[in-house]
């Protein structure tokens, strides 16, 4: 599958999240769970949810994942318990567009590695995605996901 790869600059993004570890086999159950609890927590003081959804890969430890699971949301807003309150950090960012299962998007990564090294580019270390619809509401093959990698240094981009 060919990817097209896209370099702009973001603004932060205020977010809800809870910051969890799983096996990568379990994630998706813990982000259902957790997309959940935080949706019960904006109905519970008034705000509705936006339909920006995401995960933050502090490592790529597959058996214990340290996963940030959140919800963009329109406002800074308080956090409740192990909800908190937190930002998406702006700054410069390299990306792509998976469609397809989740559990196959292991190649997108890669073709953004590659890029990153063939271009002299260092990410932070943190790997975002941002899920734009449900595997409940559409089938596998219709999932659309957006890969992202913030840099520090732009390499041969200057």
């Amino acid at each position: 599958m060919s990817y097209k790869i896209e370099i702009k600059d973001q603004p932060s993004l205020p977010v809800l999240a809870v910051r969890l570890r799983t096996a990568v086999d379990k994630m998706p159950q813990e982000l259902d769970k957790t997309f959940k609890k935080i949706i019960r927590y904006l109905n519970e003081i008034g705000e509705e949810p936006s339909n920006t959804y995401f995960a933050a890969y502090h490592n790529m430890d597959m058996d214990n994942l340290d996963l940030e699971v959140g919800i963009v949301v329109n406002e800074v807003l308080p956090g409740e318990g192990d909800i908190v309150a937190g930002e998406i950090p702006g700054g410069r960012q390299v990306s792509t567009f998976y469609k397809g299962p989740y559990r196959e998007a292991k190649s997108s990564f890669g073709t953004i590695r590659q890029w990153l090294d063939e271009n002299g580019c260092a990410s932070t270390g943190v790997v975002y995605e941002f899920y734009y619809h449900s595997p409940v509401k559409l089938p596998e093959s219709d999932l659309i996901t957006k890969i992202v990698f913030p840099i520090v240094s732009t390499g041969n981009l200057n």
